[in-house]
């Protein structure tokens, strides 16, 4: 038998850094977000000996060793070792994993493929874990066994999909689906673009940093994170009344709050091209993930949409078809 199992990446409006601890432990967080048709895939193969098998097919990456044995963290496959070490299995598998966006890309698609493979262990071990569970474990993997620092939101959309407001609190996560109409969602998507500015980052230093500063209650930091939490609920209401021009200037509000947050956060690549989008009929956007690099998201009427996104290119970015997806983790299995 092999179980499979693949969760969306997502795009994060708003609120990215007040999911980050101890953010919303004191003030509470909030973050807008939605998954794409871009995923993280897991297959799991489960063999009659001890022998652990893991294959990365997007960086040709292959590694054995035994299922029993310390399987010690090293910097090579870790977050597979980290899930395997949390259900001890105790027999041997067999497990490939890929991704269609590589890590650092400000998609959540390390913790998108942790939530797959969280996702294949579930079903084959027979575990009764919810979707509430299994994003929290997810989060466990990541921010507690490894200790990689990084906030809250990418473990849940992952594993719920869809359209979400979702709320964090110090004992606590609440997932809000949103009930958008369609044509909104049409309308939104048709109006945004995404751009890659061609190099990933290292997530983890920029949002320890954030952290870091949050701790020393650094004014101009504490202040940014308060006023996307407003940001956040604004663009939720202009989404579900189809004020989407309006949400496209939000944008660029939580953008210029989201660049006092780290002063790595953007790059002179990320303002060449957003200055250029803004030039030729962009109303706000921002660059996704913890920054940096990685995916740049931009909202612009459809029909300048073509003049921005030939501008972009010829900039040197590359402009990404996308869609939205409605669904969380799915698992399955083929006999």
């Amino acid at each position: 038998m092999i179980v499979r199992a693949k969760a969306p990446l997502r795009i994060s409006f708003c609120g990215g850094g007040t999911d980050v601890a101890p953010y919303p432990q004191e003030k509470g967080g909030v973050v807008l977000n939605a998954t794409l048709d871009k995923y993280a895939f897991a297959s799991l193969v489960e063999r009659e000996d001890t022998e652990l098998r893991i294959q990365s097919l997007d960086y040709d990456i292959a590694a054995k060793y035994n299922i029993n044995g310390p399987l010690e963290y090293n910097g090579e496959l870790d977050l597979v070792k980290a899930v395997v070490r949390h259900f001890k299995p105790g027999r041997g598998l067999d497990l490939f994993i890929h991704s269609d966006a590589p890590p650092g890309s400000g998609l959540g698609s390390s913790s998108t493929m942790t939530a797959a493979m969280v996702g294949t262990f579930k079903h084959w071990l027979n575990e009764p874990l919810t979707d509430y569970e299994i994003a929290e474990l997810t989060y466990k993997i990541e921010r507690i066994d490894l200790k990689i620092a990084g906030g809250k939101q990418d473990q849940y959309a992952a594993t719920f999909g869809g359209f979400n407001f979702i709320e964090f609190y110090d004992k606590a996560v609440v997932v809000n689906p949103l009930r958008v109409n369609p044509s909104i969602i049409n309308e939104l998507e048709y109006n945004l673009l995404l751009c890659y500015t061609g190099k990933t980052r290292l997530s983890a230093n920029i949002v320890a940093n954030q952290a870091k500063s949050y701790i020393e209650r650094e004014s101009k930091v504490v202040a940014a994170l308060d006023e996307m939490k407003v940001l956040t609920v604004e663009l939720k209401n202009c989404l579900l009344k189809g004020k989407l021009n309006e949400f496209g200037r939000l944008l660029h509000d939580a953008w210029e709050n989201k660049k006092k947050l780290n002063d790595k956060i953007t790059s002179p690549i990320i303002d060449t091209l957003y200055e250029i989008g803004r030039k030729n009929g962009v109303l706000g956007g921002k660059i996704l993930g913890a920054g940096g690099g990685g995916y740049l998201l931009l909202y612009c009427p459809f029909q300048k949409k073509h003049i921005v996104a030939a501008a972009l290119e010829k900039a040197g970015g590359q402009v990404v078809k996308f869609s939205f997806e409605p669904r969380g983790l799915q698992i399955w299995e083929v006999r």
